[in-house]
């Protein structure tokens, strides 16, 4: 049986993160995360790039934008959605999560998706550096794990 497992070696990656202004506070949390937790495991600070979209719905174009580049190992989504009143917060959580499971698939690129979805700001807080860690920490080292992972597995073909 062969077993194939990703590691957190970050020397040599060049990482992507798509980050959203909308709920900012909490977002450059989470960015802060992301980008020390690339840095602890090995990345380079200029082999880092980082795009700011408006909100968590513009995530997905970016990202695709950049995987499509092959310039990137990893691209690294990150925003925060609160639920609000009315199903906008629903809509937009839906979309963006889809959106960034269709582009790791359709460029072969993983995306990780730490859009966090949650009921009030006291629950995005505890997730962005609060009693819960801080989430773009592990969206970075699923980054580095995917990409391991993905470059020693078998390239395709039929058996």
């Amino acid at each position: 049986m062969t077993e194939f497992v990703g590691t957190t070696h970050g020397q040599g990656r060049r990482v992507a993160i798509v980050a959203a202004r909308f709920n900012g506070r909490i977002v450059a949390r989470l960015v802060e995360g992301a980008r020390r937790g690339l840095e602890h495991h090995g990345v380079a600070p200029d082999a880092i790039d980082l795009a700011w979209v408006p909100g968590a719905f513009e995530i997905p174009l970016v990202a695709e934008r950049l995987a499509r580049t092959g310039d990137y190992d990893a691209v690294i989504c990150l925003g925060a959605v609160i639920r609000g009143e009315t199903l906008h917060f629903e809509l937009v959580a839906r979309a963006t999560s889809e959106g960034v499971a269709a582009v790791s698939r359709a460029t072969g690129v993983p995306c990780i998706f730490e859009v966090l979805a949650t009921e009030d700001l006291a629950q995005a807080e505890a997730r962005a550096g609060g009693v819960h860690g801080n989430k773009g920490w592990e969206a970075a080292e699923a980054a580095l794990r995917m990409a391991s992972l993905l470059a020693s597995l078998p390239q395709g073909g039929a058996r």
